[in-house]
C-alpha cells in the first residue's frame, strides 16, 4: 500500500467480481430453504404506491411521444427546488434554473457522476482517485470505473461510527481525489451524518478540489429527527453549493423504484458542464414520469404514512431481537445490519438461516471490499424490511428461534 494511502482503507482499481446477489444465489445454491422462503435481501420498497400516480399518468399520456428536454421541465425543477428548500431550509438560495437536473433514478446519476466530475476538474495528478465508503452500495464502484479513477474505499465500522473516518485521509491522496461518494443515511448501517460532519466533508472538497457526490437516497426514511443535508451544510457555511451535488430520488420516499425518476442538486456550474455531456450520452426523463415526480415532492403526506410503516416494523424488531443483540434499530434507512460474528459471521449465518428457517439474508461481507486487514462487513447480515410487518414478525422470530439455540 502507498504511503498516501487511508489507514484501514481497500484499494482496486476494478470492479467486484459480481453483485451482492449473485453472490448469494452462488452461496445458497446447494442448500433447500428449510421452511416456506422469506426474502429480505433487496431493498424494493413493498408499500402502495400513492393515490395521484395512475391519474397523473393518464393525463400526461401524449406526453410520451415527445422528447424531453435533458435539464427537465420547468414544473420538475420547480417541485423539487421548492421540496429542497422547505426540507433543508435553503433560503431560496439554490438556483432552479441550472442547480437541478433530473435523473433516470440515483444509479445513473451516481454512476456517471464521477466520470462528470473527472472531466469537470480536469485534474493533472495521476492517477485520479474516487473515495467511497466501505460497505457501500456497488454503483459506487462502477462510478470509478467509468471514469478510469483508482477505487479508494474507506472502512465505515463500528470503530468509525459506520461513517468514514475522515481524518485518515491525506492530503496527496485529497489531491487526486475527483469525487468522495458519501452516503448519508448510510446504506446498510443506517447512520447519519450530522451537520458538522457534512461541513468538514465539503471544506476538504474546496480545499483539494473534488466533488462531494453525496447519496440522499434514505434522506426521508427515518425514525424520529430528520437527518442532516450536503446542501444544509453548503447553505450553512454561506458559500453557496460550489463542489457539493446532492443525489436523491422517488424510489425509497414515495416507493417508485420502478419509475427511475431521481434528480441532482447542487453546484450549479458542475450540473452545467453535466448537463452538456448528459446531452450527448445519457437517456432523458420522460415528462409524464417527471410530472409524477413533481406531484411526489409536492406531497408529505404519503411520506408521513410511510415512515410510519418502517418505524412500526422497526418496534416489532427491537422488541424480537432485543434478547440476542440488544439495540438495532438504527436512525434512518429499512436494514437491520446485525453483527452475528459470535455465530460464525455473516456468511455462515446467511447459510443457515436460508437451510433451516428459510430467511434469504444478505452477507454483509458482501456489501464491502477486503481492507487492510479484513472485510468490515464480515461479521454483519443485512436485513430488508420492506415487506409487511406481519411478514417481518414472522421471519425474525424464526430468526431467533434459529440463533437462540
Amino acid at each position: 500500500m502507498s504511503s498516501d494511502a487511508a489507514p484501514k482503507a481497500a484499494r482496486s482499481s476494478s470492479l467486484p467480481s459480481a453483485n451482492p446477489f449473485e453472490r448469494l444465489a452462488e452461496l445458497i445454491a446447494d442448500l433447500t430453504p428449510g421452511m416456506d422462503p422469506v426474502v429480505m435481501t433487496i431493498g424494493e420498497p413493498r408499500h402502495a404506491v400513492p393515490d395521484f400516480v395512475a391519474p397523473i399518468l393518464a393525463r400526461s399520456i401524449g406526453d410520451f411521444s415527445r422528447y424531453p428536454n435533458i435539464r427537465g421541465t420547468d414544473g420538475f425543477r420547480t417541485a423539487v427546488g421548492a421540496w429542497l428548500d422547505r426540507r433543508y431550509r435553503l433560503g431560496g438560495m439554490l438556483d432552479m434554473g441550472r442547480g437541478i437536473l433530473p435523473l433516470n433514478g440515483s444509479r445513473e446519476g451516481l454512476t456517471f457522476a464521477a466520470l462528470g466530475a473527472r472531466d469537470y476538474l480536469a485534474k493533472v495528478a495521476a492517477p485520479p482517485a474516487v473515495l467511497m465508503p466501505n460497505p457501500f452500495y456497488q454503483t459506487y464502484a462502477a462510478g470509478a470505473h467509468v471514469a478510469g479513477a483508482e477505487l479508494v474505499a474507506l472502512d465505515a465500522s463500528a470503530g468509525t461510527g459506520f461513517l468514514p473516518d475522515l481524518e485518515t485521509l491525506s492530503p496527496d491522496l485529497l489531491d487526486r481525489t475527483i469525487a468522495f461518494y458519501y452516503a448519508s443515511p448510510a446504506n446498510p448501517q443506517g447512520v447519519a451524518a450530522d451537520l458538522e460532519t457534512w461541513k468538514e466533508v465539503i471544506r476538504l472538497a474546496r480545499r483539494h478540489r473534488f466533488l462531494v457526490i453525496a447519496d440522499e437516497c434514505y434522506s426521508e426514511i427515518y425514525r424520529d429527527a430528520p437527518p442532516a443535508g450536503v446542501l444544509e451544510a453548503a447553505h450553512a457555511l454561506g458559500e453557496g453549493f460550489a463542489n457539493v451535488v446532492s443525489i436523491n430520488s422517488l424510489s425509497k420516499r414515495s416507493n417508485l423504484a420502478g419509475l427511475r425518476v431521481g434528480f441532482a442538486a447542487g453546484d450549479a456550474a458542475f450540473l452545467d458542464a453535466w448537463a452538456r455531456f448528459r446531452g450527448l450520452a445519457a437517456p432523458q426523463v420522460s415528462m409524464p414520469l417527471q410530472a409524477v415526480a413533481a406531484a411526489a415532492f409536492a406531497d408529505e403526506a404519503h411520506v408521513i404514512e410511510n415512515r410510519r410503516l418502517y418505524n412500526a416494523k422497526f418496534d416489532v424488531a427491537q422488541r424480537l431481537l432485543a434478547p440476542l443483540f440488544g439495540a438495532v434499530v438504527p436512525p434512518a434507512g429499512f436494514f437491520l445490519w446485525l453483527d452475528v460474528a459470535r455465530w460464525g459471521g455473516g456468511v455462515e449465518v446467511t447459510r443457515r438461516l436460508w437451510s433451516e428457517a428459510g430467511v434469504k439474508v444478505l452477507p454483509g461481507a458482501y456489501l464491502a471490499l477486503d481492507g487492510a486487514s479484513s472485510n468490515p462487513g464480515a461479521d454483519y447480515i443485512r436485513i430488508a424490511l420492506v415487506d409487511d410487518v406481519t411478514t417481518i414478525e414472522r421471519a425474525l422470530a424464526r430468526l431467533v428461534a434459529t440463533l437462540g439455540d
